[in-house]
């Protein structure tokens, strides 16, 4: 039994050897007289002027899966009777000759390649993915993405159902330079594999990019969680498809890394809010970013938060705002850069303000509109406070203040010191009070103290 076994398996081996064409088998008389014209360096010349080399070398067809077949079985002439034909150009040629591979190999048995082959609107055909004469087995040509390539580096499209038409082209060097260099294509396209490309019909390009930003997950569960917190998949929730997924920030195959390029991040943005990007550009931070290229200003994401971005109208929005500002305007190394104090946000906490506002939400009364940074300095459209906009800017300031503060006069703003703390140049009266209470509270207090002292030491002596 063992002996039969062995028998069956070195026989099977035999067959697929001979079957590949790697046993070294003597081409047939026919295949030789084919060679002998078409070992030499020939051409073909279409009426469009296009040009094809017809030069197949005995290695060529030893080395081919269809190398036990003959040059006359797919061509279907031999060299005796050798067919002259003239042809517009070099793709109706290839597409009548790619024909006669459906003689052995029918395309109802992939719907991958009907539907190419019938739909597409670049006419498919065998020897685009398969070659003409070195034919191997696609799995043998390549490993990984390579083998995914061989049909998705050529210009295909694939129309979905309600008429759009997508192109399924796939660039090396796209895949190269993104973060994702190191993974596989099926580690994102889960349902396929070399033995499985299931034909999945989508409504619309819309639908497969839904379908497909939800592999992500797989990977990074973290920040899908984060973005069921988010406004987006509120309003996908909703109904709105529109809503940005994953693929519409992040890409799909060129996938950069969001960090490095601020700017891209930005304009990212910008696709679905152009009029505030617009608005964004103009300010003191776009203007730094994009005319400038100073990275050290925030973007889009930094304020509203990449993953579980909040609805910006909201009252727990709100009064976060002086956590968000001071999560640049805190940090010394970039304020020292650009000469802006650091004290901004501690001084704002300080006033009647901040305390206000932190009393209130001590207490959970989110609701009260207490003014915060954006009140004052806008959202989007932040411009310099010393720069030819400072009178807009106080006027800005008069109106906002007027809304709390009705009988608020253009001099009103003049009242507050702003961010900066008093010193003898700016604020001297303020600054001069402050440090008398500063020597004169500790007096008063040291005074207290003895005086106190005194008293228990006389009752102590009296007695």
């Amino acid at each position: 039994m063992k002996y039969r076994q062995l028998l069956i398996l070195m026989t099977a081996f035999i067959i697929s050897l001979a079957a590949s064409g790697r046993c070294g088998a003597v081409l047939s008389e026919d295949d030789q007289a084919c060679l002998g014209c078409h070992e030499a360096q020939q051409s073909m010349t279409f009426k469009n002027g296009d040009i094809l080399k017809l030069k197949v070398t005995a290695q060529d067809v030893e080395k081919s899966v269809h190398g036990t077949i003959g040059c006359s079985a797919c061509h279907g002439f031999t060299a005796e009777n050798h067919q002259r034909k003239s042809y517009k150009n070099k793709k109706e040629f290839s597409a009548l000759a790619a024909r006669q591979c459906l003689q052995c190999h029918s395309t109802l048995d992939n719907p991958i390649h009907k539907k190419l082959m019938g739909e597409s609107g670049t006419g498919a055909i065998c020897t685009d993915c398969h070659g003409s004469h070195r034919i191997k087995r696609v799995r043998e040509l390549a490993r990984g993405n390579q083998y995914c390539l061989t049909c998705h580096g050529k210009e295909m499209t694939l129309t979905y159902k309600n008429g759009e038409k997508a192109t399924i082209l796939v660039q090396e060097s796209v895949l190269n330079a993104s973060v994702h260099k190191n993974l596989s294509c099926v580690d994102c396209h889960v349902r396929v594999s070399a033995e499985s490309h299931p034909l999945r019909d989508f409504r619309s390009k819309r639908d497969f990019m839904l379908v497909m930003a939800d592999n992500c997950r797989r990977c990074h569960f973290d920040k899908y969680a984060k973005t069921l917190e988010g406004i987006h998949f509120k309003v996908m929730s909703q109904g709105n498809t529109h809503a940005p997924v994953c693929t519409d920030c992040h890409g799909s195959h060129a996938i950069a890394s969001a960090r490095k390029d601020r700017l891209a991040n930005a304009k990212k943005c910008e696709q679905c809010h152009s009029a505030v990007y617009a608005v964004y550009a103009k300010s003191v931070h776009g203007a730094a970013l994009i005319d400038e290229h100073i990275e050290d200003v925030p973007i889009c994401s930094d304020c509203h938060k990449a993953h579980d971005n909040a609805g910006p109208h909201t009252a727990d929005f709100r009064i976060s705002v002086p956590q968000t500002c001071a999560g640049c305007h805190e940090k010394k190394e970039i304020m020292q850069k650009y000469g802006l104090s650091t004290k901004v946000v501690d001084t704002y906490l300080q006033d009647f303000h901040g305390v206000t506002m932190k009393f209130y939400r001590q207490f959970g009364k989110t609701d009260k509109q207490i003014a915060v940074c954006i009140d004052c300095h806008g959202v989007h459209d932040i411009a310099r406070v010393k720069s030819g906009n400072a009178a807009i800017v106080k006027q800005n300031l008069t109106k906002r203040c007027q809304k709390c503060h009705p009988g608020a006069t253009a001099n009103f703003p003049d009242s507050w010191i702003s961010h900066y703390e008093p010193n003898f140049s700016k604020a001297p009266m303020v600054f001069m009070i402050d440090w008398g209470y500063r020597m004169f509270i500790p007096f008063m207090i040291v005074g207290l103290l003895l005086q106190i002292f005194l008293h228990i030491w006389r009752y102590i002596v009296n007695r």
